[in-house]
């Protein structure tokens, strides 16, 4: 199927909203991991809601960066749901969440090196044969880098695209968020990656603590990020988009009128955010 428009996370306290309210969702992305088994609530809601809007998967389990084997149960109940409910496609993170058995529950950066780039290379491509279709790989927020890195993180991220022949979820604010905690430039960012490969957008909130910010999810969309969205939209055109927020969840309502933000850049009648 394929996706256009402008989504949202699909959030328990929403559930109802989406069902019975007027508003202007083209689609709804899901948290993977929040619909894995054989059912319950979750999946009831998800049923009645695939029967009105177009899907994607979004997952933050996979760990591709670690240097444990694949989780090959978890892929086989990502595989199951994906063929219950059919998404436009399915999504993880660049990242690593646990080692040797343990899973830190956070997105965790990698080393930019020769050496990673070609394991991560390796288990896409295991990935993407075990679920049967190709995967899209987000860019995380960091809040560390190594210093064994021997390229930048945009420059590594359009490598595991192209040698792994998968497509980029590319995260407007995690791109912001480090550009400030590693002061790089991320318009440079921007213009490193590969056109043809960049399927969607995420928007979201972040927290600033003043010397550093956070990829929090929990504040409406920050001024600095709907300009470098401004920016994506200039050099990738009308890409699928959608919003997070997982904490302070606000009313459906608010949330739609945020995409209209986003809706109002790509016709070309909001100029910037105050």
């Amino acid at each position: 199927m394929q996706l256009t428009g402008f989504g949202l996370g699909l959030r328990p306290p929403h559930y109802e909203a989406i069902l019975n309210e007027p508003h202007a969702i083209d689609w709804l992305e899901v948290v993977t991991e929040n619909y894995l088994g054989l059912g319950g609530k979750p999946l009831h809601y998800l049923e009645r809601i695939r029967a009105q809007f177009p899907l994607v998967m979004h997952g933050v389990s996979l760990s591709i960066g670690s240097t444990d084997a694949l989780d090959r149960d978890y892929l086989a109940a990502v595989r199951e749901l994906s063929r219950r409910i059919e998404p436009s496609w399915i999504s993880d993170h660049l990242c690593w969440t646990g080692v040797e058995g343990l899973n830190v529950h956070d997105l965790l950066p990698l080393p930019y090196t020769e050496e990673a780039l070609a394991a991560v290379v390796g288990r896409v491509g295991e990935v993407q044969d075990a679920l049967g279709r190709q995967i899209l790989l987000e860019n995380v927020s960091s809040y560390l880098s190594f210093r064994a890195s021997e390229m930048t993180e945009w420059e590594f991220l359009r490598e595991v695209a192209q040698r792994a022949d998968c497509a980029i979820l590319l995260d407007i604010n995690n791109i912001y968020v480090s550009s400030v905690n590693h002061r790089f430039d991320p318009s440079s960012y921007l213009q490193a990656m590969p056109k043809a490969r960049v399927r969607q957008f995420h928007l979201a909130g972040h927290s600033d603590l003043g010397g550093h910010l956070i990829d929090t999810h929990d504040h409406p969309i920050a001024e600095p990020v709907w300009n470098l969205y401004r920016e994506a939209l200039a050099r990738f055109g009308a890409v699928p988009t959608m919003i997070e927020r997982d904490d302070n969840i606000p009313v459906l309502s608010e949330l739609v009128a945020e995409l209209d933000v986003a809706r109002g850049f790509v016709r070309g009648d909001a100029q910037r955010v105050a």
